[in-house]
């Protein structure tokens, strides 16, 4: 009423907060898994592996499109996009408006269900080590922007990411229900180049040009501010850039070789059709086979006699 605004810290109280939105994420799970996939799964009647993947998208389409909104929205109401100079001016960002902490919040306790949820959804061994790996990637990223007050580009990197994961998990879902179609798989192509573009450039544009410029360039714990003293060396920040530019690149490298490995998969496939078209056509043909040979116009059989029956004359 007065004007003010509240603003939050992190503390040892969060993660009582994550712990009761960690329940609260399990339930939903339940839901959405009883209420909707397991429906849509009784009319395909998909294999085990297809079941255990159609489940896992399913589950991060949901996921996914809540957190795009929802993160959306906070960027554009707390305006970290329509002045990116925010991402990096004040730094360190120690305190959050509401709605930033409570979505990080939130996302540390959504990635933390996704543990005991291997052990609920009965996942098969093979697909554990590539689940904890992912589930360990986005815990660290996500609490390592949280603890270390780079909260604002955080946000703007979980949106790119989510938005790719999306469509890729989106189109999983579509080709599960129908094989021939793979055209939002050539969407998530687009999607995830684009968005590794604009990841790179943002990498850069804070790291690069944004934090050397931080007006307070000591260490500073008790205040958060654990990096821009370290920026201010050029050999550093080169030396980040270039990790980081090498990690982009790596990741690029594999999606270049998935994209070709599916597109030399789907030409076989459809050389293989053609093949087995024109097999079928040549043995779909009738064969005419004659008893014996054609000699001046008069079938004759193999002995040369006539292949007609003789009348018996009378006696």
């Amino acid at each position: 009423a007065d004007g003010e605004l509240v603003q939050y810290h992190y503390g040892l109280k969060d993660l009582v907060t994550i712990l009761f939105y960690i329940f609260i994420a399990i339930i939903l799970h339940a839901v959405v898994q009883e209420y909707v996939l397991d429906k849509i799964n009784r009319r395909l009647h998909l294999s085990k592996v297809k079941h255990s993947k159609f489940n896992e998208s399913g589950q991060l389409v949901a996921f996914h499109l809540t957190s795009v909104i929802w993160c959306l929205y906070v960027v554009v109401t707390e305006g970290y996009i329509s002045n990116p100079r925010s991402l990096w001016e004040n730094y360190p960002h120690v305190y959050l408006p509401y709605q930033v902490k409570f979505f990080y919040l939130c996302q540390l306790a959504y990635w933390l269900h996704a543990l005991p949820e291997l052990y609920f959804q009965k996942v098969r061994k093979e697909e554990i080590p590539r689940q904890l790996r992912c589930i360990a990637l986005y815990l660290l990223h996500i609490a390592g922007a949280y603890l270390l007050n780079l909260t604002r580009l955080g946000l703007i990197l979980l949106l790119l990411q989510y938005l790719a994961e999306f469509f890729f998990h989106m189109a999983r879902l579509v080709y599960f229900t129908d094989e021939n179609n793979e055209k939002l798989f050539n969407v998530w192509a687009v999607v995830f180049v684009v968005t590794r573009l604009f990841t790179l450039t943002l990498y850069i544009l804070v790291i690069g040009f944004g934090l050397p410029r931080v007006e307070s360039q000591a260490l500073d714990p008790e205040r958060g501010n654990f990096f821009s003293f370290l920026f201010n060396n050029i050999l550093f920040r080169m030396s980040v850039l270039l990790l980081v530019c090498l990690f982009q690149a790596s990741v690029m490298w594999r999606f270049i070789h998935f994209q070709l490995r599916r597109w030399r998969e789907y030409w076989n496939e459809q050389s293989s059709r053609k093949r087995a078209a024109g097999g079928s056509k040549q043995q779909s043909k009738p064969l005419k086979r004659d008893s014996g040979y054609h000699e001046n116009g008069v079938v004759k059989a193999e002995n040369g006699t006539s292949p007609r029956t003789k009348k018996l004359k009378s006696p």
